[in-house]
């Protein structure tokens, strides 16, 4: 509908004009004012570590990873067709971590990127109370919410963080420093992750060798490596903090 001005009330003529330039200066604005915008990294990743292209932003990322987290097919089969046969498997490892010195019952632990918290179960059947799990999809009491590229938590918080998704971070470095933050000096970190197949469409990064693990951790040394069989990732990676001089 075409408006005639010339025919408006004169009170009227100027609550329009500011109502234009206002709208005007509001879409001025939202051309110049970016989304929320990807962080590069500080240095060269290792060739044996790619991150997967396509995210045009990091709330796309986010996004990418919550339509897997809350896709209510999944959910249902993690709570129940699954839960028993992963918390049986997780315990496996768990204890095995125990006998191998780097567990105890005594262990404050933290479960990176936990979904509904299976393997935060596993370590309570195994004798770690004292263990919680983050998710970008909170699942109480066993995981709250949390983002494992800026952890909640305070320096040197835990003496253990598992973790079997490194291949859904966006940002490997920021993964690997909050881990490191997080930890206490001669706390253990043990990631899970896939070195002979790529992972699902849901990862944002492939990893091809356990040699930029090594160059991620800054402050850790690498304790042991070992082949598994975890749920399609076939590499278990130890790193140990090292203790402060």
């Amino acid at each position: 509908m075409k408006i005639d001005l010339q025919k408006l009330p004169f009170a009227l003529k100027p609550f329009l004009l500011s109502l234009f330039l206002s709208l005007s200066f509001l879409a001025f604005l939202s051309f110049q004012t970016p989304p929320h915008s990807l962080h590069k990294p500080a240095v060269s990743l290792p060739p044996d570590l790619r991150i997967r292209p396509g995210y045009s932003s990091y709330d796309a990322y986010i996004n990418r990873q919550l339509n897997k987290t809350l896709n209510p097919k999944l959910r249902k089969i993690w709570t129940t067709r699954d839960w028993d046969r992963k918390v049986r498997v997780f315990s496996e490892f768990f204890d095995n971590l125990k006998v191998r010195g780097f567990l105890s019952n005594d262990s404050k632990a933290l479960c990176v990127g936990a979904r509904v918290g299976q393997e935060v179960a596993a370590l309570k059947r195994v004798g770690v109370n004292d263990s919680i799990g983050i998710d970008l999809v909170p699942y109480p009491p066993l995981v709250i919410k949390g983002d494992f590229h800026r952890q909640s938590f305070d320096d040197r918080s835990f003496d253990l963080e598992f973790s079997n998704v490194f291949d859904h971070a966006l940002y490997p470095w920021k993964f690997v420093g909050e881990i490191e933050r997080t930890l206490k000096p001669g706390g253990i970190c043990v990631l899970h992750v896939s070195l002979s197949r790529r992972a699902d469409k849901y990862s944002a990064n492939d990893l091809y060798s356990v040699d930029p693990l090594k160059e991620l951790f800054k402050v850790s040394e690498l304790v042991e490596v070992r082949r598994i069989d975890g749920f399609g990732l076939d590499t278990e990676v130890v790193f140990r903090k090292k203790m402060k001089k």
